[in-house]
């Protein structure tokens, strides 16, 4: 069965502000909770959904990237792009971030270990139009924070290994039960009783790591790419950051890019424009030649259909225009100054433009428009 639209299942607009998605997460969060809903799969299955649009729209990177590719863009399994399912583990350690311990971790409300996250890590990773129109994979070098081999760890002392401190107050109607996040172990349960030397406090080191990138066809300059757990460790056995991938991509000495379309300034003598010519151009990946008219004027767009760019977001390849320019020689010889002083008072050679021709940026426009 397909997804349902994130926004959709929490119950909010496209433009909702943060303070809205966290709000409508955390009513729907409190209806299903499996605390108050027993052994009811159909509300588990609930508690999750809301949890995955969550963790997606609560990330500005995540929701930049699912609102230009849907669920395509959350896609991925190790190493790919992407989110992917939350296990349970995850979501109780989002809700207790959220609500402070205001419930268990679920099955009976015994109360739930946080597992502490890692910070992401950000690269640049450059890239050429021919990798862009062909998708690529490449291994970059990073160097992250990782749980040195040798770290032991003893239960909580202050909070018992549970992760929350609960307090008892007396009151008027009663006594009142509270649980907090242990200040201690910051809700892990577990504290540190032995560490390598060259680690810091929390038994973590810095070291080199290559990273697979499995980038896809027709990204963008300025687009940011989510690799899954691939940024810092946790301590404890927590969950790891994700690697934010910042997508550069290199100027082309022969096209400039507008989108998925290509253009390509391609020079032509005023002798092919007057007689007419084939002329070669260059693809990506390739040449193909073209018809020039004869009477062609400088400024007109030759477009070849499918030659530009893929789009990540759609289906088929953009265009590649081809801008006809009229090269007008700075020397001549002899020989070719009386030629073409014989034909200046020609009435053939003065010019006589259609003013109902549409202009150069015009014609641009109205391609794209």
């Amino acid at each position: 069965m397909a997804k349902r639209d994130y926004y959709e299942t929490l119950g909010v607009s496209k433009g909702a502000s943060a303070a809205d998605i966290k709000k409508a997460y955390r009513k729907l969060a409190l209806k299903f909770h499996p605390d108050k809903n027993p052994d009811d799969a159909s509300a588990e299955e609930k508690f999750k959904e809301a949890a995955e649009a969550y963790e997606v729209l609560s990330d500005d990177t995540k929701r930049q990237q699912y609102d230009r590719f849907g669920h395509d863009g959350m896609r991925g399994g190790p190493g790919g792009f992407g989110g992917g399912s939350m296990n349970m583990d995850d979501i109780f350690s989002q809700f207790g971030d959220i609500f402070g311990g205001a419930f268990g971790g679920g099955g009976g409300g015994g109360g739930r270990k946080r597992r502490m996250k890692g910070a992401n890590l950000r690269i640049k990773v450059k890239l050429t139009l021919e990798e862009v129109a062909d998708g690529v994979s490449k291994k970059v070098k990073v160097f992250k924070q990782v749980q040195a081999p040798g770290v032991e760890h003893a239960d909580c002392t202050t909070c018992h290994g549970t992760g929350q401190v609960r307090r008892v107050t007396n009151t008027i109607l009663g006594q009142m039960q509270t649980a907090s996040t242990c200040n201690v172990c910051h809700g892990t349960g577990q504290s540190i009783t032995r560490k390598p030397s060259g680690t810091d406090e929390m038994g973590m080191k810095r070291e080199e790591a290559v990273v697979n990138l499995e980038i896809p066809a027709g990204v963008e300059d300025g687009m940011q790419l989510s690799v899954r757990g691939e940024g810092n460790g946790a301590p404890m056995g927590g969950v790891p950051g994700d690697l934010i991938v910042l997508v550069e991509v290199l100027p082309h000495e022969k096209f400039q890019r507008n989108g998925k379309n290509l253009h390509h300034d391609h020079y032509i003598s005023f002798v092919d424009a007057a007689l007419g010519s084939t002329a070669e151009v260059p693809l990506l990946g390739g040449k193909a030649k073209i018809k020039v008219d004869a009477g062609t004027q400088s400024g007109k767009i030759v477009r070849l259909r499918g030659k530009g760019l893929p789009a990540v977001d759609s289906y088929g390849n953009g265009d590649l225009l081809i801008n006809l320019n009229v090269w007008t020689p700075k020397k001549l010889t002899k020989d070719e100054t009386k030629a073409l002083e014989d034909l200046r008072e020609s009435a053939n050679f003065q010019p006589e433009p259609d003013h109902g021709e549409r202009g150069f940026f015009d014609k641009v426009r109205d391609m794209f428009s």
